[in-house]
């Protein structure tokens, strides 16, 4: 039509209609004249292809530089930024200002693709059913996870099948490590039911960091007998390539950016205890494998089966009771009951408690601590196990070094603190002591917290005398015991009944 340009796309419509029909008949149904026609018949050439090309509407503000003095930085430096170049071009040339950026910044990206180093190339895989699992922790302390208003400093072992995407979480509370390593694998393995044949981890270095070479030795070949075990092979990616385990890796983010849409639609990252943070967790990787059901079940055909039994997924060790009253252990002191002092225990150690034996007898459960990150020694303190001493000498809680530990809540800590600020220390650790030990002797912690938080807001000392009436049960909530006592004839029937029995049976 006049006035209208011809385009590419007519063009072709022409030229493919023009095999079936005459010219005029292609060029009206192609949207020009018939004369239009001819013409792209004798030159068939595309419009677009007939177009000039523009030239720069301005002057190039780089022409003199670029060669001059960019090329020279870029080949002098080629990991070098491109914002760090635009600072330097500022500083020899302020007068170019600040609108150059982009232009240099796009001039950059041009001459490094055609001259610039080759590039890493990531090779994508096809995994194979049945062949590959993936172990990887992930810091989580972003999330600000808290345990009973307190933080949670904390990792998450991530296990994941790299075909059907079957994942596992558990939570770690200490750092990378064997115990934290073999407990999750062997998780990970009986809630999926079976094993694949290869197991691929990252260098591990963080387990490995800061101990003898001897010791390493032992951890690579603890992590080789566990895979033994389940009959995987062990295999590593290089060193600082996190791409290379790329089928965890990524899904780190994903399983990272659910839970935190979680705790935000929880609407508090708050748990009352850490066993409701796990199942927190486990849900969350259940809604994920839920939506991998139909490719999980089908790798499951493809699983090697469990062995009979797990393997250790602890450290085991020997530790001597000693007269403190406990033992010290991986630079943290743990108390025990006092009438295990000058024994030997077997301590099992795992990522989140410590078992503890008497030869063969299992003793109890303590909480695993951790030593402070600045070198200090931490305390895993149950003040149960030493208040029948300190009745004896209160005076000891002054100067005792784990003091602040030994308090069973924070209110005790402040109670303390108050009693140091009115009486004298003397009278500190007798009222101190007191206290703790009505805790122990009525089992009533919890309401003697509550009591002493509302003479702290009434800004008044402790009556242990009243606390002690308080919690003192009375005479009339006391069951009634009645024993009746058999009449002590009827032994001498029993007596002789049995004798004539065994003169018959002769």
């Amino acid at each position: 039509m006049p006035g209208r340009h011809v385009t590419d796309q007519q063009v072709r419509l022409f030229m493919s209609l023009k095999q079936t029909h005459s010219v005029p008949v292609s060029a009206a149904k192609a949207g020009f004249s018939p004369a239009t026609g001819y013409r792209i018949q004798n030159d068939p050439t595309l419009p677009s292809q007939k177009k000039p090309q523009r030239g720069r509407r301005r002057p190039d503000p780089l022409g003199e530089i670029f060669e001059a003095e960019v090329i020279p930085l870029l080949e002098a430096s080629p990991g070098l930024r491109s914002v760090a170049i635009f600072e330097e071009i500022m500083r020899r040339h302020p007068e170019l200002g600040t609108g150059i950026r982009r232009t240099l910044e796009r001039r950059i990206r041009t001459w490094r693709a055609e001259h610039g180093a080759e590039q890493e190339v990531i090779f994508r895989q096809t995994h194979e059913p049945g062949r590959m699992g993936l172990s990887d922790f992930t810091d989580m302390r972003h999330l600000g996870v808290t345990i009973a208003g307190e933080a949670l400093d904390h990792r998450l072992y991530h296990f994941r099948l790299a075909y059907s995407g079957f994942e596992h979480a558990h939570v770690v509370l200490g750092g990378e490590s064997y115990v934290a390593l073999a407990e999750g694998v062997q998780n990970a393995l009986w809630s999926l039911g079976g094993v694949p044949s290869e197991h691929r981890t990252d260098s591990l270095s963080a387990a490995f960091r800061n101990i003898e070479a001897e010791t390493e030795a032992d951890l690579t070949e603890r992590v080789e007998a566990l895979c033994a075990h389940y009959g995987m092979t062990p295999s590593r990616n290089t060193k600082g390539v996190a791409h290379e385990n790329g089928s965890i890796e990524g899904p780190h983010g994903h399983l990272k950016r659910a839970i935190q849409d979680a705790l935000l639609l929880r609407g508090s990252p708050n748990f009352e205890d850490l066993d409701g943070y796990r199942r927190f967790i486990d849900e969350i990787v259940g809604r994920i494998n839920a939506r991998n059901r139909k490719r999980i079940d089908a790798e499951r055909a493809c699983l090697k089966p469990l062995p009979k039994q797990r393997t250790t997924d602890f450290e085991e060790v020997t530790v001597r009771i000693t007269r403190t009253g406990g033992f010290l252990l991986k630079r943290v002191f743990y108390t025990v009951p006092s009438r295990l002092i000058g024994h030997r225990l077997r301590v099992r150690l795992y990522d989140d408690r410590l078992e503890l034996f008497l030869g063969a007898s299992y003793l109890q459960d303590l909480p695993r601590g951790r030593a402070h990150p600045n070198g200090g020694h931490g305390h895993v303190v149950n003040y149960r196990h030493v208040i029948h001493s300190l009745r004896k000498k209160p005076g000891a809680l002054l100067g005792l070094s784990y003091r602040d530990h030994l308090f069973p809540r924070r209110v005790f800590r402040d109670v303390w603190d108050r009693l140091l600020e009115q009486t004298s220390d003397r009278e500190a650790c007798r009222t101190m002591v007191a206290l703790l030990a009505l805790a122990h002797d009525r089992g009533c912690e919890a309401d003697l917290a509550d009591q002493l938080e509302q003479d702290l807001r009434q800004n008044r000392l402790p009556n242990v005398t009243a606390l002690q009436t308080l919690f003192t049960p009375s005479p009339e909530s006391l069951p009634g015991v009645t024993v009746i006592l058999s009449d002590l004839s009827a032994y001498d029937q029993l007596l002789s009944t049995s004798a004539i029995t065994a003169e018959v049976t002769v």
